[in-house]
């Protein structure tokens, strides 16, 4: 998180789920925004084989419970697909080994790019942040997390679900 703007970092949570987060401060300044959802446009069915794979990857599973899995994964509809932060990471095989991962670069394996013409502009909503609870007020109440409120992809609550601070 002290590297430059637009750079990858990826940690593991619950000992499990990989969350990529992107570096949003200066160098040497520790900040990074949580993808917490992305909305599929192209490369569905590599998204959706990458989450076989993580779920393969992640626990010893039998033939039939991973069949199963998978059907449940193709049942899903694309905007559910890569929609929770362990999912994002999942869907686009994204581990802590791409933390410094310049996601910027046009070069890059995974790389945050602008809109294409003709995309629907996003609808910006700020929330409180969701998942913790633990930390109480005033950090339970503060609007910072960040949604595009158009978006089926989005993940946990759509609207300001605490007063703001």
């Amino acid at each position: 998180m002290w590297s430059r703007p637009g750079t990858a970092y990826v940690y593991l949570v619950y000992g499990m789920y990989d969350c990529l987060n992107v570096v949003t401060e200066p160098e040497g300044r520790p900040a990074a925004l949580l993808v917490r959802a992305v909305e599929p446009i192209d490369g569905i069915a590599a998204m959706r084989s990458a989450r076989v794979a993580a779920v393969r990857g992640r626990r010893a599973a039998t033939t039939q419970a991973l069949q199963a899995e998978r059907e449940r994964i193709e049942r899903l509809p694309a905007s559910r697909v890569a929609s929770g932060p362990g999912l994002v990471a999942a869907a686009f095989s994204i581990d802590r080994s791409l933390t410094g991962l310049d996601l910027l670069h046009p070069a890059s394996p995974v790389r945050l790019e602008p809109a294409r013409a003709g995309d629907r502009p996003p609808v910006p909503v700020w929330t409180a942040r969701i998942g913790i609870d633990y930390a109480g007020a005033p950090w339970t109440d503060r609007p910072w997390r960040l949604i595009d409120g158009s978006s089926p992809a989005v993940s946990g609550p759509r609207t300001r679900t605490r007063a703001s601070g």
